[in-house]
């Protein structure tokens, strides 16, 4: 077994050590956020934590209103913008908060007036001690290149976070009850993926709404750790341009598990077979055309976390049946030090 399948496997206990762990804390900080009544938000990272971001900003623009913004670390490193930021949250998120750029932009925002948040792995993590809050992501030593736990943990925080700083005990129910969701998720069989992909060399990745995060995450990991260009779009956003790449049996994973957003990605899944794409439609049970299975997350803003999680393991044994080590993806390293 891989350290990537291994790790991802490990997921909902590391997710259950978090809301132990966290529960005080998050609470208190929701109170201060409530009280704070800030008009905005930034986040600052990079890589499969900037999806993670993306994910916290969905969901926390649709259940808050409040705009949230990915910032450049490049503004801060090589442009020196004199960030004016007081009302709002600067969240920075890093497994391991040592990247030089992802630190100067924080010290930067809080330099600027916007109350400091840091989600990390590590404890002892620059990136935390420059923040005025942090937050452990409980996911225990990975030691894979891919992150796969890591990832799960921060989107699981970030949905804690939010769901307290609303004041929502339905999503902190859910939130509670979702590793052992995430455990079926993991069982769900994806070898359908495996057969079709395991000789393709590109790919599209459809999701939409609070799941386009974690369409963004599997293209990252389709070139990271099975050497597939593959890209992430929304599905209101593949036929303003990129739907003229689709031939005769071109390769697309439609996410689509239950929620607001089903209806039009099983739509766009139609469509797709209608002009010969080869789809790999994952889906709940619900839905008779699914190739897929998705498991129930227990909510809807939680469905994208059960998504990847069956991901992970599909995309680790993909990885395998291309020949590949997804352990040791070629010219990558765990810790990324940009500036």
């Amino acid at each position: 077994m891989s350290l990537m399948l291994e790790e991802a496997l490990s997921a909902p206990q590391r997710l259950r050590e978090q809301w132990q762990a966290n529960a005080a804390t998050v609470a208190a900080l929701g109170r201060e956020l409530r009280a704070a009544d800030l008009h905005g938000a930034v986040t600052v990272a990079r890589g499969s934590s900037d999806h993670a971001a993306a994910y916290f900003a969905y969901l926390g623009m649709k259940r808050l209103g409040l705009p949230i913004a990915s910032i450049p670390p490049s503004l801060t490193t090589l442009a020196g913008t004199p960030w004016r930021v007081s009302g709002q949250l600067a969240l920075a998120i890093s497994q391991s908060g040592a990247s030089p750029d992802l630190i100067a932009t924080q010290r930067a925002l809080a330099a600027g007036g916007a109350r400091t948040l840091a989600l990390v792995n590590a404890p002892d993590a620059e990136l935390a001690s420059v923040s005025q809050h942090h937050l452990g992501l409980h996911a225990g030593v990975e030691r894979s290149v891919a992150a796969t736990k890591s990832y799960l943990a921060t989107l699981a925080a970030t949905a804690h976070l939010i769901a307290t700083w609303q004041g929502d005990p339905e999503l902190l129910r859910a939130l509670e009850r979702l590793p052992e969701r995430l455990e079926s998720a993991a069982a769900c069989d994806w070898q359908a993926a495996v057969e079709a992909l395991s000789g393709a060399d590109r790919l599209l990745v459809i999701g939409r709404g609070v799941g386009l995060a974690v369409a963004q995450e599997a293209a990252l990991k389709f070139k990271e750790t099975c050497g597939i260009q593959a890209e992430a779009f929304s599905a209101a956003e593949v036929k303003h341009g990129p739907m003229a790449l689709i031939e005769p049996g071109y390769p697309v994973l439609v996410l689509a598990p239950p929620g607001p957003d089903q209806a039009g990605l099983l739509d766009l899944a139609a469509w797709l077979r209608g002009v010969g794409a080869r789809v790999l439609l994952a889906a709940d049970a619900s839905v008779a055309g699914r190739e897929l299975d998705v498991s129930d997350a227990g909510h809807d803003d939680l469905q994208p976390l059960a998504v990847i999680q069956s991901f992970y393991v599909m995309a680790a044994r993909l990885a395998v049946a291309r020949g590949g080590d997804p352990d040791r993806p070629r010219h990558l390293q765990k810790v990324t030090r940009t500036l």
